[in-house]
Order: C-alpha cells, then structure tokens, then sequence
C-alpha cells in the first residue's frame, strides 16, 4: 500500500486548525460570557435575541413614561387636594356668612377671607407640572386661568391634552381640563366665590351666602371627581409598570437561556478540546520525525 507523505501532515493539521478554533472559541465565551458570538453561530436564536432587544428598548421608554406620567398625576392630585381644602374653608366660611345674627363688618371680614381664598384657588389652578405645562389647562401650552379686567376669573384652557404612551396602542391621559375640574354645571368656582365676595360687601348677604352654599357645595363634588378619576389612573399605570417589570423579567430569563454562557460547562468543553489538541500536536510530533522507513518498519 502507497501513503502519500501530504496524507501524513494534511490530516493531523487540519484537525489541530480545528481544535484551536474551537478552542478559541470557548476562551471567547468564557470571556465574554455569551455563546452567540457572530448571527451565523445560531441564526435563529440571533433573530430571537434582537426581537427580545427591540421590546426592552419599547419598554424602556415606555417605564418612563409611566414614571412621567405617576409623576404629573401625583402634582395634580396635590394640587386638587389643596383646592379641596381651601373650598372647604369657603364653605365653612359661607355657612357663617349665612348666619342671620352675625354683624356687617363680621361678613365683610368673612368677604376678605374668601377673597384671600380665591386668590389661593388660582394659584393652584394655575399650578405647573413636572414639564412646565399647565396641570388644568387642557392642550394650551400657557396658563389655565387668566383674570380679566374687571376681576373676574376664566378658563383660558384649549382642548384636551395629548395622552401620554404607556404601551403598544395604549396611553393614558394625566390631567384633568379646568373648565370640568373646577366648574359646578355652568357655574366654577370662581364664578360662585366672586359674586359671594361682592355680595357680603353690601345688602342681602345673607341671602347671597346661603344660595352660594349650593355652588360652593358643586366645586367640591367636581374636584373629589377628578381626583376620584386620577386615583383610578394611577392605579392603572401601577398595574402597567408591573407588567413591564414582569415582562423584562421573563425576556432576561429566556435572553439569558439563549445568550449568557454556562461557565462551568464551556470550561469543561474547553479542558476536553485543550487536551486532544496536545495529545494531537504531541502525536504529530512524534508523527514528523520519523522517516517513511521508520514508519513503515
């Protein structure tokens, strides 16, 4: 039988070429912790990793919305309490004012009150959120309510805001328009508190203030609404930034079952492939320095 000296070389080489790659490889893996190191080690699962990447960025972005949106709900529930606590003084206020034996100077003492008051709710009303926007101003990006020439007090809102995106084809408003949060029917509360203070200043006070108990009364029950309505928001976005905690949580495990590396396993894969490889190279050797006599001997 005739053996070609190349037969000899080509063979052992070819599988030391190949046990250094692999053995090159597993170091990488080791290092790098990932066992997909190029999209042809595994197509599929690449294309599987970059579907996992794609919906972790969404998510990202949508987990700071949420804590956007938390944040600008949290201020306008701040503020709508404040509102509810100072029209619960109006009303108090109101219902003293009503009281048949109380002086003239007592109800306009009470008119001053419910004048510092309202001055009060319009600072509030004109609060700002964490985007220096208007919390109660609808879509207009300047303030809610303006005062006009003659005292009086509007709504200078425009339509309704944008929603803020706290998920794929969904979002969720985070205020509350002025002109519904703080009107009673055709009437807001700076409508009711305006006429009450310039009633107390003159004859039939009295009367004034017991028919403003009515609007004064409304004012409230609109705010507790809004609030009411911004609780069940905030709820909702509770729920949806668990979601997406538990949706990343669930991509991590199956991202790290396709990508992360099993140290143990790929240390032990590399030990195997170092030891044939210099049992190889050590045959190989010995394979070289033989003549084709010694060989064949």
């Amino acid at each position: 039988m005739r053996i070609a000296t190349s037969h000899l070389f080509d063979r052992p080489a070819s599988l030391m070429a190949r046990l250094n790659t692999e053995a090159n490889a597993a170091q990488t893996r080791i290092a790098t912790g990932k066992k997909l190191l190029a999209p042809s080690d595994d197509a599929t699962s690449y294309l599987r990793l970059q579907g996992l990447q794609r919906a972790t960025t969404y998510d990202s972005a949508y987990s700071a919305n949420i804590t956007m949106a938390q944040g600008v709900l949290a201020q306008s529930d701040s503020a709508l309490e404040g509102v509810e606590t100072q029209l619960q003084r109006a009303l108090e206020l109101a219902t003293n004012a009503a009281n048949g034996t109380l002086t003239d100077s007592s109800r306009a003492a009470i008119g001053k009150e419910l004048e510092a008051i309202r001055d009060e709710l319009f600072a509030l009303a004109n609060s700002k959120d964490v985007r220096g926007q208007p919390l109660f101003g609808g879509a207009s990006g300047d303030a809610a309510f303006v005062r006009n020439a003659d005292g009086s007090i509007g709504y200078a809102g425009i339509g309704t805001p944008s929603p803020i995106p706290v998920a794929d084809g969904d979002a969720v408003q985070v205020t509350v328009p002025g002109n519904q949060a703080f009107a009673s029917g055709a009437t807001d509360m700076f409508a009711v508190l305006g006429d009450l203070v310039t009633a107390l200043a003159g004859p039939g006070a009295q009367t004034a203030a017991s028919s403003a108990l009515a609007g004064i009364d409304g004012a409230l029950d609109s705010v507790t609404l809004a609030r009411a309505s911004i609780g069940a928001r905030s709820a909702r976005l509770e729920l949806d930034a668990a979601r997406i905690a538990d949706a990343g949580e669930t991509r991590e495990e199956v991202r790290s079952s396709i990508e992360d590396t099993d140290v143990a396993a790929e240390v032990t894969t590399l030990q195997k492939t170092l030891t044939i490889l210099q049992a190889t190279q050590a045959s190989f050797t010995k394979l070289s320095g033989l003549s084709l006599f010694d060989y064949l001997r």
